[in-house]
């Protein structure tokens, strides 16, 4: 019989599952997810190879509460319905399900895939987070979206039919975009927000065809006063919305936030299965970083060949979880427990960073630390990069 995990990382921070559906119909040129367009997808291997890697991972595991479900991408909007049905009954022979789980899919909002949203219900999806990126059609054609505007708000008063929460994504510091302009389309998507958005800024990813156009000169990103004015629209507005930023790119309204990034960002528990994904497994005593092959057709071939497709299954070191624990939590505008961080990593976090440099970070106002959390401040979270090197260097 497995060891049960020590309870407070399980009970109070959550356990959920990952499920990455690589494909899409077309690559975006910003995206470096791990996603990719195949002219044909053998639907029935690829569900018995999930329900496999899933059957894999929860043998040794302790039968736990699941908090959530996740299928990711790619565009699981492509999946058929069928097979994220299997994969919940799957997932619910090996652990109990909580009875607020939350089963989230994402999806791109193209007519074909919103009109599936009745048989994504059915199969047990509770949220979806749709891939909407802007709310005007140039953008969208320079973001390489399949779909129009029109479009994105038709999937977005589907979704509210058939779900009882949904998201959805924008894009901005897009070039040649203006603060008013901004505004202007932030106010539009309050019409049309859930009690949930994400609001990602554009950054360039090596390796990306934008990488390669923004090298050659093709456009230009706005500069960091434009994007800095950007940023701070898109604070103000939402928290007046009554959907301030729970995380540096997520807003919602209380009790609206995504409870399966939560299991991350609190550096919870969750099991990562399909091409690429990650996870973060308590067995035990023992604490394990998970990785699958990226690559699609590899993966595949490696589970029907021995059951999973596993690149890493590596032990973390208590070093390892405090640098991960703090580069997750400060990105939380409640910040990271301190009881759960020495439990976590067996020592306070006073012993576990550069003492003298917290200090100044905390007097200069950039994180805020008391004898319950440390978080980063308003004008912390921008830089949090920065502060994270100085305080785990």
């Amino acid at each position: 019989m497995p060891a049960s995990p020590p309870p407070d990382r399980v009970a109070r921070r959550g356990f959920g599952l990952y499920v990455h559906w690589p494909f899409c119909l077309a690559k975006c040129p910003y995206c470096d997810f791990n996603s990719h367009v195949r002219a044909g997808v053998d639907q029935a291997r690829w569900r018995q190879a999930l329900l496999a890697e899933l059957d894999h991972f929860a043998a040794p595991m302790p039968r736990q509460e699941l908090n959530s479900v996740f299928f990711g991408g790619g565009t699981p909007s492509l999946m058929p319905p069928e097979t994220v049905a299997a994969v919940l009954a799957r997932a619910a022979r090996h652990w109990p399900f909580a009875a607020d789980i939350e089963i989230t899919l994402e999806a791109n909002p193209t007519s074909v895939e919103a009109s599936r949203f009745a048989a994504f219900r059915a199969a047990g999806v509770n949220r979806v987070s749709l891939g909407v990126q802007a709310l005007d059609d140039a953008a969208l054609r320079f973001l390489g979206r399949q779909h129009s505007a029109a479009e994105a708000c038709a999937a977005l008063a589907l979704a509210r039919r058939y779900f009882p929460r949904h998201s959805f994504d924008l894009i901005y510091g897009r070039p040649s975009q203006r603060a008013t302009d901004w505004r202007a389309e932030l106010a539009r998507a309050l019409d049309l927000t859930g009690d949930h958005v994400s609001l990602y800024q554009l950054t360039i990813e090596k390796g990306t065809p934008f990488y390669a156009g923004w090298r050659r000169g093709d456009f230009l990103l706005p500069d960091d006063e434009l994007g800095a004015a950007l940023y701070e629209t898109t604070q103000e507005l939402l928290a007046a919305a009554g959907r301030p930023a729970y995380e540096i790119s997520n807003h919602a309204a209380a009790g609206g936030e995504c409870r399966h990034n939560l299991i991350y960002w609190r550096y919870g528990e969750y099991l990562g299965i399909g091409p690429g994904a990650h996870g973060r497994l308590g067995i035990g005593e023992s604490r394990r970083a998970t990785r699958q092959l990226r690559q699609p057709e590899s993966w595949l071939a490696a589970v029907e060949a021995r059951g999973h497709g596993s690149e890493a299954v590596e032990p973390l070191t208590a070093d390892d979880r405090a640098n991960e624990m703090l580069m997750l939590g400060l990105r939380l505008s409640e910040g990271v427990s301190l009881a759960a961080f020495s439990a976590e990593v067996g020592r306070p976090l006073a012993a576990a960073v550069d003492a003298e440099r917290l200090a100044e970070l905390c007097a200069d106002g950039f994180l805020r630390l008391d004898a319950e959390r440390l978080s980063a401040t308003a004008a912390g979270r921008p830089v949090l990069n920065t502060l994270l090197a100085r305080l785990l260097s």
